[in-house]
């Protein structure tokens, strides 16, 4: 008898917890290339663009619940948010987009975080950014010509201290160039 209780009690704690556990969301993506149109959407990790043709990405679509984004785009500056699904970006402007936003909204922004880097003109990829940080460039005139985006769970090991430390890295590289640029002119 107690067997059967202590099952019983087991088997409803482990149906308990299966509902509360989401699997990570689907995530798809495609984006709009200069002279080419739209490229087919690819999944979680892909890489989406026209990596080495020297060609803008004009337009990006995301598709995964709960998700937003927005885009940086030449002459404009930034879009508002865009719900999943929809057009970021311009399409028939020749407008290039210079920078990106994405972010998890909803019942997966607890779980799970979206991460994305873009490859930019004359720099080649540029590091990994986390819910809603900008990827790319503003007010250089740089174009964005492939993004790779990816769903993690908040638990998956990717959050390291790694890429904190290559970002302050890549900071103090920079502020010791325009300290050694600038700091012998008297300004």
């Amino acid at each position: 008898m107690i067997r059967k209780i202590f099952s019983a009690a087991l088997l409803a704690m482990m149906f308990f917890l299966a509902q509360n556990v989401s699997a990570a969301p689907d995530i798809s993506y495609r984006v709009h290339v200069q002279d080419v149109g739209w490229k087919p959407p690819v999944g979680n990790g892909g890489i989406a663009g026209a990596i080495g043709e020297h060609r803008r990405l004009e337009a990006i679509v995301i598709s995964c619940d709960g998700i937003e984004y927005n885009a940086h785009v030449q002459d404009w500056g930034w879009q508002g948010w865009t719900p999943s699904g929809n057009v970021a970006g311009t399409v028939g402007e020749s407008l290039r987009m210079e920078a990106i936003r994405i972010r998890l909204r909803g019942r997966y922004a607890d779980s799970y975080d979206v991460r994305y880097r873009v490859y930019v003109k004359d720099s080649g990829w540029q590091g990994w950014v986390w819910n809603g940080e900008v990827a790319g460039t503003t007010g250089q005139g740089l174009r964005l010509e492939a993004v790779q985006i990816e769903i993690v769970s908040k638990n998956s090991g990717r959050h390291n201290r790694d890429r904190y430390d290559r970002d302050r890295y890549d900071r103090d590289r920079y502020d010791r160039y325009r300290r050694d640029r600038y700091d012998d002119y008297d300004w």
